[in-house]
């Protein structure tokens, strides 16, 4: 059953030149197309009886023909051979030491080069990166273009065989020596030497049980894979080993018996062992004297036998050898030396001993392997070809045949100067924005950078940056003089985002008033995720809410309504100076649902403007409104903050939030089998979803008019079409969910989902639709005398043409609104919700009082600013009501303004309501019910009572009441009105502070450093104890610190941390708390550099009750002097020397208030003097405190060293 070859034994060695032609038409082209994998279990029988298969059906076996050979070097023995495991090249080693390589089927040489100078190469094995070349006493490692990567060198006397990659980075080398040496790829180092037996292993293989070892002495030895100790020993030949394979259970070896005095014979015999029993089975017998053998267990495990003189028999290990099996390689009379099978199986590989290599294989399209990567091939040499040129063809260049030069006539391509000169590229235009903040010394104007580029970088194609739409093309770049830039410059100045200009003063020479006239306090916003100060002034300026969060308190650490409290106390507090949202943006951070919701931004995304700012808004509305309700409902009946204080709101279940903003809903879902199923729920606030469009491009007369009160309908009563769950059918059923309100709420707040630029031009074609609409109408009727517009927006905005100007309409208002200022909604029995626009003016019958309709008044409008180079922003329209400016103001009006951060403008109310969708996109509309606040109690009685000053545990576990650094005060010592108590804080900063050097050398802060507090300290001011402190509080922080400062505030990095910390560890509310009841008590705080202190606390203290002896001790347009200094100075102490103690620091800045106090009793005269002398003696001695013990007296300002006592405990 086996298809006859072709045996040349006996035949003219001339004629296997012919054996391709012979084979051609027996060539099943297999190999290369059936998956050897399919095949590996199938086996042949052999059998002679077996029943004769006609020749023309063709069993599937390997028949293998010469491709092509290639002499690489005449007459110098081919020793190595291998086909590359990586790419398609088969490698050759000479008995000189020369290796070459050969690409693909056609043996195209690849690269050729010496490996070694004097020895024969024995064994090639290709890695990823390289290959490996061992000579007798060296190994080389290659790049296959023949670049050293790496050489080691051997002891001398080695006599190296072979080698085996036992995985990517470890090598196996062995030989005629008594060790086989272990080698690290990575670092060519030896690892280890295992001992073998004289006389060393000639050939090393690998199964996946198994290290294979044959000896020279005929012994086959199988060793463990991590210790190589050898396990069995098979004796397979009396003389000596040639060659063995092993696969699977099967390990096959041919040899030399040994035939007494003659010396060693060729065994025609194969020895094959079973590797699961660990013993030999029958012996093969072959037909050719066998010297190399190898399996190519393509389909069947077959066995290849090659003898010295070039035959070549293929058998089964477990059948029995058929001598047509056998094909003769045609070595022109030379003997075979080298042999090797690619990975594929497709190939055989033959080296001779006349430097020839021979390639047989299986298909005529071979592969060596299944999966080769591409090889590099070197680029062919082009010079000598040269292009044949059509004379015919007119279009063909002259330019291609190449011309010597003649310096006589001139070139057809030696063109005249006036037409070669270089015209420069021109720069790009100057941001406008950096020529109007320029301000000019001399000749060279400075200005600081806006940010809108990478640095040193300056892009000749000046992209479009890309921002809130997937598909929406910003404000046009346009090469702007500064002259009439602001009418050009679409988004007005007002609106654009604001940023702090640091000294090196920090803010204190920051002019916050130029941007705000108002006594409402504005937000900073260079904090991490500042972009929702927009919405945390919607929600103070909401007056229930502003009343609940600072009625609230509880013992959360992190608790949103908590520090909304703090911050909107500040907010009260302030007469116009900015507050910062720091503490309650620290809390926010931690909030796990806050940072799965994508609103926890990274700095730098908030600073590049990759941030998409509306839907993030969004987002943060629904998320905040949510989080609000839950906290301010979690309190029942009593709230307790390690105090009795009784809380005014309801039950649980309910929170004034709930009451303000919530609306019961029913969702009703209706299956096609008739099943309705209705649910109940509360929902805080609406989406608009806007009607769908045909995808037809958008042309203003396509899209269709609708009312903005029809789209709130249907979005507030949402019916929708989805596949739900239907009990009923048991199945996923398409159906129809609908959504209808029992009630109307206080206040309708609705997120505008203008997301992409199909939204955004529905919103844009609705404006121009009502805006039209208004100039019909005011066609037809009289004009009316009308306020002036602002005339900044005049100014600011292009669209108010001529025309707008010179008839002054009122419609010209109307340009970009769609809202209404006021709606009225209802819900009749008969008709469910209706919304209908409501002229601001009017009120309400009382016919439709008792139906239960309320006027709604547009109170906020949360837009984006779009602005390609400040990244955009949010700002926010606010109807502040009557109440806010009786408090602040003591007048009673409404008024719209503007919040941008810490920029606050009075506005009209028509520019809250417009929406240039091309630079400003509607986010957030908030409208309430006509005098909503009555039905709320707004009387605010703080939570925060005197027993947080009293004794509390520590959060660290080591604190022993040994270490306390403080006695907490008792009841008979709570601190009334107008007394003194000495205050310290320390800091760490959370990151480095972002700053530039300008080109006049100057320091620009870009971004301050964020501190957070590490330390407060609270020390008595007065009393029988004065000088001791009460609060001694370290601040336990989440955040990753960047440096403790410890020289300049004596925190140790492990103080902050709860598990190793000996200190009065806390968290920051507890200690804020106190503070703040310091404050509400009317206590004055005494201490040097306070400003800094409760900024970064995140306090707001009244002028009155700070007294801060930076201040009590300073000349104007002078210096200000460090608390050293002054110690030094006034009252002979040498303070913080190694580094700052806080409470030696409050201590000192109340004996300083004291001197003060004394000091200036003689009147402001004396007292001058006195400061004169100081900076006269701080200027001599550059304002460093001498050192104590220097001989000359200089120790103390008096000359002698003395020191009061203080009141230690």
């Amino acid at each position: 059953s086996t298809v006859p070859m072709m045996n040349f034994e006996g035949l003219d060695p001339g004629l296997g030149e012919y054996a391709p032609g012979l084979h051609g038409s027996l060539e099943p082209g297999l190999d290369s197309t059936l998956d050897p994998a399919l095949l590996q279990g199938v086996e042949l029988n052999h059998d002679p009886l077996a029943v004769p298969v006609p020749e023309s059906v063709h069993l599937l076996e390997g028949m293998y023909s010469e491709l092509h050979s290639v002499a690489a070097e005449v007459g110098i023995p081919v020793t190595a051979a291998h086909f590359d495991l990586q790419e398609e090249l088969l490698w050759m080693g000479n008995h000189r030491g020369h290796a070459s390589s050969f690409f693909g089927p056609t043996m195209g040489r690849y690269s050729s080069f010496q490996v070694h100078l004097t020895d024969d190469v024995r064994h090639i094995q290709s890695m990823d990166t390289g290959v490996l070349f061992l000579t007798k006493s060296n190994l080389k490692c290659l790049t296959r273009g023949g670049l050293i990567m790496f050489d080691y060198p051997m002891e001398e006397g080695t006599d190296m065989h072979s080698l085996l990659l036992t995985d990517n980075n470890t090598l196996l080398m062995g030989g005629l020596q008594n060790y086989v040496v272990e080698l690290d790829l990575n670092t060519v180092q030896e690892t280890q030497k295992f001992t073998v037996d004289i006389p060393g292993v000639a050939i090393m293989r690998q199964s996946n049980r198994f290290f294979f070892c044959g000896h020279t002495s005929g012994k086959v030895s199988l060793r463990d894979l991590r210790t190589f100790k050898m396990e069995h020993e098979f004796d397979a030949f009396s003389g000596s080993l040639s060659d063995f394979d092993v696969h699977g259970n099967l390990l096959a070896a041919c040899g030399f018996s040994s035939r007494g005095l003659n010396g060693l014979s060729c065994d025609r015999f194969l020895m094959v062992y079973d590797l699961r029993m660990m013993r030999a089975v029958t012996p093969l017998q072959v037909h050719v004297d066998p010297l190399f053998l190898r399996f190519i267990p393509t389909y069947t495990s077959r066995l290849a036998i090659i003898s010295q003189s070039g035959q070549c028999q293929f058998c089964e290990p477990t059948g029995l050898a058929n001598v047509a099996d056998i094909f003769h390689v045609n070595t022109v009379g030379q003997l075979l030396m080298s042999f090797d099978v690619s990975s594929s199986k497709q190939a055989l590989a033959f080296g001779d001993s006349g430097g020839c290599v021979h390639l047989w294989s299986s298909a005529p399209e071979v592969s060596y392997n299944d999966y080769s990567r591409e090889t590099e091939l070197a680029l062919p040499c082009l010079v000598d070809s040269l292009p044949q040129l059509d004379w015919n063809n007119e279009l063909v260049p002259l330019s291609l045949l190449p011309m010597p030069l003649t310096n006589t006539e001139p070139l057809l391509s030696d063109w005249p100067n006036n037409l070669v000169t270089p015209s420069p590229r021109r720069a790009p235009p100057v941001d406008p924005e950096i020529l109007r903040t320029m301000k000019t010394v001399g000749f060279i104007g400075y200005a600081p950078n806006p940010r809108t580029r990478p640095r040193n970088q300056v892009p000749y194609k000046i992209k479009e940056v890309e921002l809130e739409y997937d598909s929406y093309n910003q404000v046009p770049e346009s090469p702007i003089g500064r002259d009439e830039e602001p009418h050009l410059y679409m988004v007005p100045k007002k609106y654009r985002k604001v940023t702090i200009k640091y000294s090196k003063l920090g803010l204190e020479d920051f002019d916050f008033k130029h941007y705000n006239r108002t006594l409402f306090a504005g937000l900073e916003p260079h904090i991490p995720n500042a972009y929702c100060n927009c919405m945390i002034q919607v929600l103070y300026f909401l007056e229930p809410i502003r009343c609940l969060v600072q009625n609230h308190l509880c013992q959360k650490e992190f608790c949103l309504a908590c520090e909304l409290g703090f911050l909107f106390h500040m907010l009260d507090l302030s007469r116009g100076d900015p507050c910062q949202a720091s503490n309650f943006l620290r809390a926010f951070r931690t909030i796990p649902e806050a940072s799965a919701l994508g609103l926890i931004l990274a700095d730098s995304d908030e600073q590049t403007g990759k941030a998409r700012l509306g839907r993030l808004i969004q987002s943060w509305n629904r998320f905040i409104l949510t989080q609000l309700h839950q906290e301010t409902q979690e309190q029942e009946g009593p709230q307790a903050y390690r105090g009795t204080s009784s809380s005014c709101l309801g039950s649980s279940g309910e929170s004034v939030i709930g009451r303000l903003f919530g609306c019961e809903v029913e969702n009703s879902s209706l299956c096609r089998c008739g099943k309705e199923t209705v649910r109940s729920s509360l929902t805080l606030l609406f989406t608009m979803h806007y009607p769908e469009q045909s995808s037809a491009g958008f042309v203003l007369d396509k899209v269709q008019e609708y009312n903005f009160t029809d789209i709130l309908k249907k979005s507030i009563c949402l019916e929708q079409s989805t596949q739900a769950w239907c009990e009923n059918c048991e199945k996923y059923q398409p159906t129809v969910q609908t959504r209808n309100i029992r009630c109307l709420p206080d206040v309708l707040v609705i997120n505008c989902e203008v997301n992409s630029v199909k939204e955004a031009e529905f919103w844009k074609a609705q404006a121009e639709y009502a805006f039209n609409k208004a100039l019909k109408k005011e066609a037809a009727e009289p004009p009316k005398p009308k306020e002036p517009l602002p005339t900044e927006w005049c100014l600011e905005d292009e669209h108010c043409n001529v025309e707008g100007l010179t008839f002054d309409t009122r419609a010209e208002d109307l340009r970009h609104v769609w809202i209404p200022l006021s709606l009225k909604m209802c819900i009749s029995k008969t008709h469910g919700l209706e919304v209908s626009s409501w002229p601001e003016a009017e009120e309400l019958n009382a016919e439709e009082e008792a139906e239960g309709a309320a006027v709604y008044d547009l109170v906020v409008t949360v837009p984006h600013v779009l602005d390609a180079r400040t990244g955009g922003n949010l700002v926010a329209h606010i109807k502040v009501g009557e109440t806010y400016h009786q408090r602040k103001e003591g007048v009673t009006h409404q008024q719209w303004y503007l919040f941008n951060d810490f920029l606050i403008e009075p506005i009209d109310k028509t520019e809250a309501a417009q929406f240039d969708v091309s630079w400003k996109v509607p986010a957030i509309i908030y409208y309430a019910k006509r005098n909503y606040h009555s039905k709320y109690d707004l009387r605010i009685k703080s939570p925060i009572e005197a027993s947080v000053l009293l004794t509390e545990a520590s959060l660290a576990r080591k604190q022993r009441k040994s270490h306390a650094t403080f006695i907490p005060l008792m009841v008979s010592e709570m601190p009334q009105a107008g007394d003194l108590v000495g205050l310290d804080a320390e800091f760490v900063t959370l990151n480095q502070e972002e700053a530039e050097l300008r080109s006049d050398g100057t320091k620009s802060t870009i971004k301050p450093s964020q501190m957070s507090v590490a330390r407060i300290t609270c020390v008595r001011g007065q009393g029988p104890n004065e000088g001791v402190p009460f609060i001694d509080d370290y601040i336990s922080t989440q955040e990753q610190v960047v440096d403790y400062l410890t020289q300049y505030s004596g925190i140790k990095p492990g103080d902050l941390d709860a598990k190793i910390s000996s200190k009065h560890l806390t968290t920051l509310k507890s200690t804020y708390l106190k503070l703040r009841f310091l404050i509400d008590t009317g206590v004055r705080f005494v201490g040097h550099g306070l400003q800094k202190d409760f900024r970064v606390i995140n306090l707001l203290v009244l002028k009155d009750q700070v007294i801060d002896t930076v201040y009590l001790f300073h000349m104007p347009r002078k210096r200000m002097i460090s608390l050293r200094f002054l110690a030094w100075y006034f009252l002979e102490l040498n303070i913080q020397s190694e580094t700052h103690d806080s409470i030696e620091d409050a201590r000192t800045a109340l004996q300083l208030y004291r001197k003060y106090l004394e000091l200036s009793r003689g009147g402001q005269d004396d007292f001058r003097k006195v400061l004169k002398g100081l900076y006269e003696k701080g200027r001599k001695l550059d304002w460093k405190v001498p050192d104590v013990d220097s001989a000359d007296g200089q120790g103390s300002p008096k000359g002698t060293a003395v020191f009061p006592s203080v009141l230690g405990l």
